[in-house]
Parts: C-alpha cells; structure tokens; sequence
C-alpha cells in the first residue's frame, strides 16, 4: 500500500521549490549560511531588514566596535549579502533582496522559539 506522507518526503521535488537544487544552488545556499553563521553579521543584517543604514547607525546597533563592523560588512558586501552606496561621505548599506530578508527573519523568529520554548508551528 502507497504511503503518500514518506512518497512525498522522499520526491526529488519539493511544493515549495519546484526543482531539485543542483551543486551549484547547494554550494550558493552554503554560502549564505556560512555569512550568516556569525552572530554580528547576522545583527548587522536584521537591522538591514527595516531599511539602509550607514557603518555608524550599525555600529551603534550592533554594539561592535567600528573596525569590526567595517570588516564584517565587507565580507557581507563581497558574498554579495549586502549592498553599498556613497551618499557624500558615507557609506549606506542595503539588504538587496526579499529572499535574504525573509531568511533573516526567519532564523531569528526560529531563534525565539529555541530560547523562549515557546511551541513549534508552520
């Protein structure tokens, strides 16, 4: 007798992402969650998820010191996680897509169940 619940847990299709991620969208994916496994990076993006900020609003934000900040939101800008832009003699950053905004927000939502015990739900 088919079991529609394991059929569905083991095809290579998902209702959410309509195709099997291939080598490069798993190293890609990696990627990101390697960017997000600091937890000043991670500060510095969810602060990015309610608009553009410069180093010193996410200095003052994330409590860091200056050249830290500096040297993470390099590593976010190069791994593509964030954008940049002159505005006089200021840098401003910017999240440049919904779907990083959404996974911040998700891991810190997922971040509140872990510490509070709060139940699990979709």
């Amino acid at each position: 007798m088919a079991d529609p619940v394991r059929d569905q847990a083991l095809s290579p299709v998902s209702p959410v992402h309509p195709r099997t991620p291939g080598a490069p969208e798993l190293a890609a994916a990696a990627e990101v969650f390697g960017l997000l496994s600091d937890p000043t990076r991670l500060q510095l993006l969810w602060v990015l998820t309610r608009g553009e900020a410069d180093v010193g609003a996410l200095t003052e934000a994330c409590g860091a010191a200056r050249p830290a900040v500096s040297q993470h939101l390099a590593k976010l800008r190069l791994g593509g996680l964030v954008q940049a832009r002159k505005d006089g003699r200021r840098m401003v950053y910017a999240l440049p897509d919904g779907h990083l905004k959404r996974l911040v927000v998700e891991a810190l939502n997922r971040a509140d169940h872990v510490v509070t015990g709060e139940p699990w739900h979709d």
